[in-house]
């Protein structure tokens, strides 16, 4: 029974779905850094403004590829991007449309998902040249929410969800896993055809 019950409580915690708040995370990054007062288990919470935030071996809020390269991510994050070879029919595609585009991306560093996942983000970016400085990416932690709360104006449900804006707008979003393969369903959004995530109706 105990083990059944573990079992239960490792898939909640594993899922890259939506889950219910049950924790917050601090408060936004401050643009000093500042010590807030110590806590009752004597630890001291520093709060620095940093591009990206490690909080319990996740990152959290937006980050760069670069991150991903550190120790702690690297075994996944660059056996995915050297492994991945998207078709050149889907690049072709995507080089031609990608760059009317700015994205906005969620992830979870401790999600398996977007462990998948993100690798291929960043290897399509790269061999469409697409201009990294219109790319955002946010980390998320296991309540798929960062320190300044910004999943919200997206209405995030789930990890990984890659967002394509025109003008600051939606156009459409990948979100968790393919219909096709990533590439192709990159390629159908950018070039403006029909789709549908994998969660929509």
């Amino acid at each position: 029974m105990k083990f059944s019950l573990y079992l239960l409580t490792f898939a909640f915690l594993a899922s890259c779905g939506n889950t219910s708040n049950t924790t917050k995370t601090s408060s936004s990054t401050t643009a000093t850094a500042q010590s807030a007062s110590t806590n009752s288990s004597s630890e001291m919470i520093v709060e620095t403004k940093t591009k990206s935030n490690m909080q319990q071996g996740m990152l959290i809020g937006e980050f760069d590829k670069v991150d991903l390269e550190q120790t702690e991510f690297s075994q996944w994050f660059n056996s995915g991007y050297d492994e991945f070879n998207p078709s050149e029919e889907a690049m072709k595609t995507i080089k031609q449309n990608i760059g009317d585009y700015e994205i906005v991306a969620f992830m979870g560093t401790w999600c398996p998902d977007s462990r998948r996942e993100t690798p291929k983000v960043f290897k399509i970016l790269d061999e469409a040249g697409y201009d990294m400085s219109k790319l955002t990416f946010y980390g998320v932690n296991r309540q798929k929410t960062t320190t300044d709360n910004i999943e919200k104006e997206y209405s995030l449900n789930r990890v990984p969800t890659v967002i394509f804006l025109k003008d600051g707008k939606e156009v459409n979003r990948f979100v968790e896993y393919p219909r096709e393969s990533i590439e192709e369903d990159f390629a159908k959004i950018v070039s403006g055809e029909a789709y549908t995530d994998s969660y929509s109706n």
